[in-house]
């Protein structure tokens, strides 16, 4: 699956900041600063963004860390990089990119305070040893941050489903070009684990008392997980 969804995101990578804010009517900022404030990172730590796609989320933790801190997002798909490097915003002294494998991360272990995946876990085929090197490259004591999709419940998740599966890939499809991406998008969100069955999976990577929050009626989770001492 991982050279097909690196040639999904090749393809999209250009129009991908413009399909997240129209699919989403720019709720996923919101959510990205949540996300920020539970990692809890201050002034002067070191965070890796992993799927990092065009770099938002590491932008917002370079802000968060400041000067004497650093930032490296790193992803999968080279033109999501080449992307990240080229956003005007991403200027930053304390913020670099590069491709890198979420299951085979080439940093030391115990080198980050904190690292994050935003809805990039579901697309790693196998989720479990990517948690796990997570976990390995974040200091005793650090937060590992998963923000997801989920499946809600009732009619306010028929409508949800109805959305993401009828119109989202319409509104994808116009901006990109590549209706396809979208209805791929559909598929993984409504199959991948969510809530207590993903809290299991961070279990199996070796968190003992992973946390979960729901976001906006559980369209979306964060999962933190803290490395032991």
């Amino acid at each position: 699956m991982s050279e097909q969804v690196r040639l999904m995101f090749t393809e999209i990578a250009e129009r991908y900041d413009a399909g997240n804010d129209a699919l989403s009517f720019g709720t996923h900022r919101l959510w990205k600063r949540r996300l920020i404030r539970r990692a809890a990172v201050r002034p002067g730590a070191q965070v890796l963004d992993v799927a990092t796609g065009t770099g938002d989320i590491a932008l917002r933790f370079a802000d968060a860390v400041g000067p004497q801190g650093s930032v490296v997002g790193v992803d999968f798909s080279a033109k999501m990089i080449q992307q990240a490097k080229q956003r005007p915003n991403n200027q930053k002294p304390n913020l670099s990119f590069e491709v890198g494998d979420a299951m085979g991360l080439r940093f030391p272990d115990n080198s980050f305070d904190a690292t994050s995946i935003s809805f990039g876990i579901r697309n790693v085929d196998e989720p479990v040893v990517a948690l796990r090197e997570m976990r390995r490259v974040v200091k005793p004591g650090g937060r590992v941050l998963v923000m997801e999709f989920g499946q809600p419940r009732g009619l306010f998740g028929a409508l949800y489903r109805f959305y993401i599966s009828n119109i989202g890939p319409i509104i994808g499809g116009i901006i990109s070009g590549k209706r396809y991406a979208y209805q791929y998008l559909d598929r993984t969100a409504a199959a991948f684990p969510a809530g207590q069955a993903f809290l299991e999976l961070m279990k199996q990577a070796g968190f003992q008392n992973p946390t979960k929050e729901a976001l906006f009626g559980g369209i979306a989770y964060i999962y933190i997980g803290v490395k032991e001492n």
